[in-house]
């Protein structure tokens, strides 16, 4: 209970940095876009992980992808990412879109870096913050992921999955109050918004069926799945984020996500705040990652 509750107040601090010390992450304030640069590299150093800048130019300024790795010395030369994008709508701190991702990403970095000490660590794992996803850049080649996802496919980057962190941190408890896309809402999925979604593309079950697996070990936390066909073009709501990019450039990629709009009210609005956010959810996200990533 003690790790646990560490592990709460410390995506609590992050959610503090990121939307009340930083604020809005958007491409209108640049500025903030570099102090948050500045908060993930000092992160990674203080974990001992190095890390790096994929910079890029979009409308005159320079964006960077911040990418770390965390390497296994387990026989298996697996290699998996896990991306999420820390910028915010404009007008907007983005606590859930996506600070949340941000600060999971980072613990669950700090996680397996305790587990690769301890030689636990059955892949490696590289984690990429996202410079853009959100409007304007969204839709295009400026997007963080396709730019990291094009120059991975360009070099022949090994990896064996990428996971999307999108949206994480939002539950909702009343009957009702979780909402799906059309046609899902006939599909039996649960009512309640209290679980973790795993979106995959059919023909990718070599990675989404062992990480689903992985995630229903974790008994603290609900996991639902779905796998869609045609890389989610017949239902667009599931391509809406930074797994697309992995998608389209033909690597295995899931979206983790606690569903976005379809469970959280405050999507892309100026009252998307931290203290809507759900910690303890949060937390019990890290384990599932972790469980994944740990030898048995």
């Amino acid at each position: 209970m003690e790790i646990r509750d560490s592990c709460e107040k410390r995506l609590e601090e992050h959610l503090v940095a990121l939307t009340e010390t930083i604020g809005e992450r958007s491409v209108a304030v640049p500025e903030n876009m570099g102090r948050t640069v500045a908060y993930i590299e000092s992160f990674y150093k203080g974990i001992d992980v190095p890390a790096k800048r994929q910079s890029y130019e979009f409308r005159g300024n320079t964006v960077h992808n911040v990418v770390a790795e965390i390497v296994s010395s387990a026989d298996s030369q697996k290699r998996f990412l896990i991306g999420a994008h820390y910028d915010s709508v404009e007008g907007t701190v983005g606590a859930d879109d996506n600070a949340s991702a941000i600060a999971v990403q980072l613990e669950t970095a700090r996680a397996l870096k305790l587990m690769a000490d301890r030689n636990e660590l059955k892949a490696s794992a590289v984690f990429v913050s996202f410079a853009l996803e959100e409007p304007p850049a969204y839709g295009t080649r400026h997007m963080g992921s396709r730019v990291y996802a094009r120059n991975a496919r360009r070099n022949k980057e090994r990896i064996d999955g990428m996971i999307c962190l999108e949206m994480v941190g939002y539950t909702c408890h009343e009957p009702g109050c979780q909402q799906y896309p059309f046609p899902l809402n006939f599909f039996g999925y649960p009512k309640q918004g209290d679980f973790i979604g795993i979106v995959g593309n059919w023909g990718g079950g070599a990675f989404t069926a062992p990480l689903f697996d992985a995630f229903r070990k974790n008994r603290a936390l609900s996991v639902v799945k779905l796998n869609v066909p045609f890389k989610g073009w017949l239902i667009p709501a599931v391509r809406l984020s930074d797994h697309a990019s992995f998608w389209d450039e033909g690597y295995d990629a899931v979206m983790v996500t606690d569903t976005a709009f379809f469970r959280n009210p405050y999507y892309h609005t100026p009252s998307d705040t931290m203290d809507k956010l759900d910690f303890s959810f949060m937390a019990r996200l890290v384990d599932s990652l972790a469980f994944f990533f740990r030898i048995e």
